[in-house]
């Protein structure tokens, strides 16, 4: 069972980090998709599985946050992600902003992922020898 829902989290990672990216490239082009009901609704479908095997996985494995590091990280980097992409797509006030926002959410969508990885919560920044 905990293989299943770790696949089912890896693939909703795969999925949303991919249509974030997706409606990015569609606000930097004003595309009218953006404002598709499919665009508005499948993105929390997506992070609904997303987030509810992530609670799965922690109660199955015991590691949850404030008491596992790496799963504390990855829940403040999932705010700040969130932010982020509010401000990407939705909040930013000039065009200027959203992709400087768009840029950031990508980042840390990627930091997320690689703390995944390595069960480490500095993630890639371990490399960089910030930590």
């Amino acid at each position: 069972m905990y293989a299943a829902i770790k696949h089912l989290h890896v693939l909703c990672a795969v999925l949303s980090g991919s249509g974030f990216l997706l409606q990015g490239i569609w606000m930097t082009r004003r595309s009218p998709l953006l404002d598709h009901r499919v665009t508005r609704v499948l993105p929390h479908v997506i992070d609904t599985l997303f987030f509810t095997s992530a609670i799965t996985l922690a109660m199955l494995s015991a590691q949850y946050p404030f008491v596992a590091p790496w799963v504390t990280a990855k829940v403040i980097g999932l705010v700040v992600y969130v932010v982020l992409g509010y401000i990407a797509l939705r909040g930013g006030p000039t065009m200027r902003i959203r992709v400087f926002a768009l840029a950031c959410a990508l980042l840390v969508f990627s930091w997320i992922v690689s703390v995944a990885l390595t069960k480490n919560a500095a993630g890639f920044l371990v490399l960089t020898g910030a930590f």
